[in-house]
């Protein structure tokens, strides 16, 4: 199957526009990560949690988590955006160019990645002013791909909903269901050793789980799991998301 590039970058060049013309959509996507961050983070910071490792402040230990959050969050719903090409046409239009859908899914990925990792390096960038420190630039390099694989992986299910509903309202309500869960089940705010085990399982087939623990393992040094397994199975979620994504997208109606 040919790639049509040149239908790949003007996909991705209309979101870059769309995210640099929306200043509230930039406010917005950063505001509830640093609400979570300044009021958890810092009114949590002196106290002990248990399962933390002793020379992490909980500051340091929330800032993997805050930074998958809204990565899930931003990734997920670039999966809106279809919704509103439907909506408004455009995405009729695309469909009737001699381009095949996997161009698109393509052009729409890059692009909702491309701003989701925006998002996470600006708030990376705000928690190195409030005392993170990033170990070096290996570091950063592995936590930059944990970043893209877990953005690719949620664009993917963002697709997937995306591509069989048709209610813009109904979508929100559904993601937001699916969302928090996943979130809170991550152990994005919390060691995941302080979960029932029953829990524990649920957070073990969360794709963020292994996304977060990955970014606490080359940004911290302390992981659930090794950092190459996090990584293999991050790779294996982004995928199929992907992939799945991909599917529902060809199979799913323009109008």
């Amino acid at each position: 199957m040919i790639i049509h590039t040149t239908a790949v970058y003007v996909l991705w060049l209309r979101e870059m526009k769309r995210f640099v013309r929306a200043k509230s959509r930039i406010i917005g996507a950063l505001a509830m990560p640093l609400f979570f961050l300044a009021f958890l983070g810092l009114g949590f910071n002196r106290m002990g949690v248990p399962g933390m490792a002793r020379d992490l402040t909980y500051i340091h230990f929330l800032v993997p988590g805050i930074i998958g959050m809204s990565l899930l969050f931003s990734s997920t719903f670039a999966g809106l955006s279809v919704l509103w090409d439907r909506e408004f046409g455009f995405l009729k239009e695309i469909m009737v160019t001699p381009v095949n859908r996997v161009s698109i899914v393509i052009g729409r990925i890059a692009g909702g990645t491309t701003t989701a990792l925006v998002q996470g390096l600006m708030l990376l960038a705000i928690a190195l002013l409030i005392g993170f420190k990033i170990p070096g630039p290996t570091s950063f390099l592995l936590a930059l791909l944990f970043m893209l694989l877990i953005t690719t992986t949620f664009i993917g299910l963002g697709l997937i909903f995306a591509s069989v509903m048709k209610d813009m309202q109904g979508f929100g309500i559904i993601m937001n269901f699916v969302m928090f869960p996943m979130f809170f089940l991550s152990g994005a705010m919390y060691p995941l050793k302080n979960l029932p085990g029953a829990i524990q399982v649920l957070s073990y087939i969360d794709p963020l789980t292994f996304g977060i623990d990955g970014l606490r393992g080359v940004l911290l040094g302390v992981s659930v799991f090794s950092v190459p397994v996090d990584l293999l199975i991050m790779a294996a979620f982004s995928v199929v998301m992907v992939v799945l994504g991909t599917w529902f997208f060809e199979k799913s109606e323009s109008v």
